[in-house]
């Protein structure tokens, strides 16, 4: 028999436990670690939820943990809902935390507690940022044909990305002729400029700074500036520190005339580079310097063996001129009847 528990807050769930979970699980990704999630409901996604209750619920079968809902509860959409931990703007991936095996009677039970024990205080279920491939998606469907509640899923997010398999050259030649050749041009190009360019992955020996050195390139777009208000300053700095103490942040500059002109923020987990967020200085935008700075991650992602880079969320036209091909996240929505 398996034992639901709603938590008040993370430090109930042990955090290495979850973690050893998480790596059974149907969707193993940075934002459904710990310490991101704990990260995230701190600050509670930058701001976006000030009103937001906590409902993490943990389940255990003859003691040992074998699913974790991290969930909370909040109007939205006109309807007090049940939304997933790190929704619905900075946590490109989202899940329920549950090895296969037990998926399908967890989302069962899952439910029936939420049912009994949140009785009146939530309308809706509403999960963004689910991978199109997970099982949880079906069950959603399946369990609200069951209960006569309604349901609607749709693609939430294109989520781009490029298979790899070690070779550079290979990798390239899949990407269309004209693009490859400005790729290869660009990296070139910078290379024999004349102004010191070089690339390097920070080794983060002071933290703040290089923190401030990644904000300050993101910030010059406008759009990414205006997105930068002081809450959300704080969460990324917060999420920054926290990869970084436990080992998948992976934070890149390029560098010309002696001063860093392009930053990528990646996290390096499950053999692959996931692309977060990256900012340029506009002054030097005749070296491309973030194309560049793209081409030369991806060497290295060939290099070193991973099996793939994702750009998560967002159709930018310069993705799939790299080559990427889409993968989706989605939004399932169950309406209690």
């Amino acid at each position: 028999m398996i034992l639901y528990t709603r938590h008040q807050d993370f430090p109930e769930i042990n955090a290495q436990e979850w973690n050893d979970l998480l790596k059974k699980s149907v969707s193993d990704t940075p934002f459904l670690r710990h310490e991101y999630q704990n990260t995230w409901w701190e600050h509670r996604g930058g701001g976006e939820w000030k009103d937001a209750e906590l409902v993490l619920v943990s389940a255990r079968e003859d003691g040992k943990l074998v699913g974790i809902a991290p969930l909370f509860v909040s109007q939205h959409d006109g309807q007090t809902a049940l939304l997933l931990i790190g929704s619905i703007e900075i946590s490109d991936y989202l899940d329920l935390i549950v090895p296969m095996e037990d998926h399908a009677r967890f989302v069962t039970g899952l439910l029936d507690f939420l049912a009994s024990s949140l009785t009146g205080s939530w309308h809706s279920l509403d999960w963004y940022n689910l991978p199109d491939s997970s099982p949880t998606l079906a069950a959603l469907k399946a369990e609200s044909a069951r209960r006569g509640w309604t349901h609607h899923e749709e693609i939430y997010r294109p989520t781009p990305r490029i298979a790899l398999n070690g070779d550079f050259d290979e990798y390239l030649e899949r990407v269309e002729k004209k693009q490859r050749h400005e790729i290869r041009r660009k990296m070139r190009r910078a290379g024999e400029s004349g102004r010191g360019v070089r690339w390097f992955i920070s080794d983060m020996a002071d933290v703040e700074t290089e923190i401030d050195a990644f904000l300050g390139l993101m910030e010059q777009d406008q759009g990414k500036a205006g997105f930068l208000h002081e809450p959300m300053r704080n969460q990324m700095r917060a999420v920054i520190r926290s990869a970084h103490a436990n080992g998948w942040l992976w934070l890149a500059f390029l560098e010309a005339d002696g001063q860093r002109i392009a930053a990528a923020l990646n996290f390096d987990y499950n053999n692959k580079l996931w692309g977060y967020n990256a900012g340029v200085n506009r002054d030097f935008m005749d070296l491309s310097p973030g194309w560049v700075l793209l081409g030369h991650i991806l060497q290295w992602c060939c290099d070193n063996r991973r099996s793939e880079f994702d750009f998560m969320r967002g159709d930018e036209e310069y993705k799939y001129r790299f080559g990427a091909v889409n993968r989706y996240v989605m939004r399932s929505r169950l309406t209690r009847a």
